[in-house]
């Protein structure tokens, strides 16, 4: 393929898939595991999206933040859920707790077809979203995935960005041009750190304001909107 001169980033968790039952499933079973109290059903809501080492140590975990994080990987990684799709059968991982937003496939042929180059640039560590993005045929759709790593040296959607321009060899300098489209505010934040305005995507798991308050720099309702949206930002920004 030639050198990426429109790169689309695309968050998972939230954007393109609804990832909330895995990811709080896990978490609940971490809190439970170590003897804590489960944090409230709002608090629970705010694991989409940060590291998860931050949201441990946000909610009542600081002193035993690594190995809540071992715990959560643990239930996120290896069979420990019933499969709602399959009850009675062979349990399943947390991360499987989890299903792509209707669109989403139409909406990323469409700006592959568009001549966009597709990454999926992610807080969760590579290996699991990998496996995510296999299991969920979202591999097919994209051009190259971008994730965070497991030994928490890159964890913020800034490094994660960092990291993938480094992999593509993208340069402004040379015109090379990107928008990050992702539903929370790391996302937002982490596009602008690196210097990349963002697509907000309403139908994720960010608070209502929140997308305005981080300053999106355009937000969109619903998947189908993706495809024209992004045309609209480069013809724009």
């Amino acid at each position: 393929m030639e050198h990426p001169t429109k790169v689309v980033l695309l968050d998972l968790d939230g954007t393109l898939t609804k990832s909330d039952s895995g990811i709080l499933s896990s978490a609940i079973r971490t809190y439970k595991k170590l003897g804590r109290p489960v944090p409230t059903d709002e608090e629970l809501s705010t694991f989409v999206g940060p590291p998860l080492s931050e949201s441990f140590t946000k909610h009542g975990l600081a002193d035993v933040s690594d190995e809540a994080v071992r715990l959560y990987r643990e239930a996120y990684t290896t069979p420990t859920f019933d499969d709602p799709l399959n009850p009675g059968g062979e349990k399943i991982p947390g991360m499987f707790l989890n299903e792509v937003y209707d669109g989403i496939p139409e909406a990323l042929k469409q700006l592959r077809e568009r001549g966009y180059f597709l990454a999926l640039a992610t807080c969760k560590p590579e290996p699991q979203a990998r496996l995510i993005c296999e299991r969920f045929h979202l591999t097919e759709l994209m051009d190259d995935l971008f994730g965070a790593s497991l030994d928490n040296t890159r964890i913020h959607k800034a490094q994660v960005i960092r990291y993938g321009f480094d992999r593509i060899h993208f340069d402004e300098e040379r015109g090379d041009r990107a928008v990050m489209v992702g539903d929370r505010w790391t996302d937002v934040d982490g596009g602008h750190y690196t210097g990349v305005k963002s697509i907000g995507c309403r139908w994720g798991f960010a608070a209502p304001g929140e997308l305005e308050e981080h300053g999106a720099d355009m937000i969109i309702d619903t998947t189908d909107e993706l495809p024209d949206a992004v045309d609209r930002f480069f013809a724009t920004f």
